[in-house]
């Protein structure tokens, strides 16, 4: 350990006696999230914060010792975002996971960092309130976490990403001082939109301590359409064709592999000789309607077998499936996860590219996502104890990524950069615009100490 990762590791457990951990193996479970490709550094120290005083603390003193700071929520990021470098500070907010105030009038929450995403959603529905923002991991995943990368999910097409549901933040700048945006009101033009600029970050710019985000009603029913499809194509073509005619709160994809995968899993029972499955949830008062629509453009559209059902239970069993798709997938192997957006339209040309490349490297892949927004996330099963394997999985990923740029896509939607997208960011930002980030970054964290050479 050199003098400078020991100095700081001892300033801030004297500072913080009981929350920082210093000893190399117990800090080995704050070093990654879950993308395993991304580089993993050793840190100095991990704060596990219990305040914003915490914060605070830990920020003027590795500020005063020149080392970078990775935030960490509960490590269920997938693109290194907080993946610890050398000589860093962990800083985990895991445990700031008080909701401090439920709005109902208002329709509000505020709540600290560490709150897990499922559990506000939980602590809404008590009220005849939710949270719509609904990754797939949203029963262990962090609000912060999602804040930090602008996490969005299941109910994005009809609802937005989580950036679409804050109205305020408490934030920490690298130099320690507070700052807070927005107020909790519906409407506000003054000044810049700073929460709007923290929002998706990643970490970079501030440490993001409390959030107050909006709640809606909950939907006076749901309703939902499973459908089978031969191939990904006859499910994307009737995507398109909902789209003109309904608004459900979620379409979701699945291909052949994810559907073998999730059977395997759960026996469920779901038809492995589909070439893909589309699962649609609306809600509302006409939740039944649309979705009896929907089953019938599925049909229209060439699907083999059609579900239609009003019975939430049995609707919510299909979302589960849903959801599960991507821990089953790691069943098989290691996964390289991939998280890209086209125009919906593009879908089935950006699916034709993910199935060559699959078979160009003979590799496995498991295609699934949010087809109503066009936003994807191929998945790659391989043995990472193969270094072949490895080269070949990693050359699908960058395959994947260029036929997503090629069609005039994002790179990630969702995810965010981390460590494992910045190789590609080129490839999609302008140099201009790329100096713009720096700038405000600078203007941020002059120091530059938070999460460095990250997210832009």
């Amino acid at each position: 350990m050199t003098g400078v990762t020991a100095d700081v590791g001892a300033a801030l457990a004297a500072a913080l006696p009981g929350r920082v951990v210093t000893d190399p193996d117990a800090m080995e479970a704050y070093r990654r999230d879950q993308c395993l490709l991304a580089p993993a550094g050793r840190p100095a120290a991990v704060v596990r914060a219990r305040s914003t005083d915490d914060v605070i603390t830990t920020l003027r003193t590795a500020g005063d010792h020149h080392a970078p700071v990775v935030t960490r929520g509960a490590g269920t990021g997938l693109a290194g975002g907080a993946n610890a470098l050398d000589g860093c500070v962990v800083l985990s907010l895991a445990t700031m996971d008080r909701v401090l105030a439920l709005d109902v009038p208002g329709r509000t929450a505020t709540v600290e960092a560490g709150v897990l995403t499922g559990d506000l959603d939980t602590r809404a529905r008590e009220h005849g309130l939710w949270y719509p923002p609904d990754p797939g991991s949203k029963a262990i995943s962090t609000i912060g976490g999602n804040l930090a990368t602008n996490a969005g999910g299941m109910c994005c097409a009809k609802y937005g990403v989580t950036g679409d549901h804050v109205a305020a933040l408490t934030a920490v700048l690298a130099d320690g001082r507070l700052i807070r945006t927005g107020p909790p009101t519906r409407k506000n033009v003054t000044g810049l939109d700073l929460t709007r600029l923290l929002v998706g970050s990643e970490g970079t710019l501030a440490v993001i301590v409390e959030a107050t985000v909006r709640l809606r009603p909950l939907p006076a029913a749901t309703a939902t359409a499973v459908a089978a499809f031969p191939t990904p194509q006859h499910a994307v073509d009737t995507v398109l064709q909902i789209a003109a005619v309904a608004d459900p709160a979620a379409v979701e994809l699945m291909d052949r592999t994810c559907i073998r995968a999730v059977n395997s899993m759960t026996r469920m029972g779901l038809d492995e000789s589909a070439g893909a499955l589309l699962v649609v949830q609306c809600d509302g008062p006409s939740a039944d309607g649309e979705a009896a629509t929907c089953a019938r453009l599925a049909e229209a559209g060439g699907a083999t077998e059609v579900l239609h059902t009003a019975d939430p239970a049995e609707g919510e069993m299909f979302m589960q499936a849903r959801r599960t798709v991507y821990p089953a997938l790691e069943r098989l192997g290691t996964t390289l996860l991939d998280d890209v957006g086209v125009a919906v339209r593009d879908l089935p040309q950006l699916l034709a590219a993910i199935e060559r490349s699959a078979a160009d490297h003979g590799m496995l892949v498991g295609t699934f996502g949010h087809a109503a927004d066009g936003n994807l996330h191929p998945t790659v099963v391989y043995d990472a104890t193969d270094p072949d394997a490895t080269d070949r999985a990693r050359a699908v990923f960058d395959d994947i990524v260029a036929a997503t740029l090629a069609l005039g896509g994002t790179i990630t939607g969702e995810h965010g950069v981390g460590t494992l997208k910045t190789p590609y960011l080129d490839a999609q930002l302008g140099s201009t615009e790329r100096e713009l980030m720096t700038g405000m970054k600078a203007v941020f964290d002059p120091k530059g100490i938070l999460n460095p050479d990250r997210a832009y």
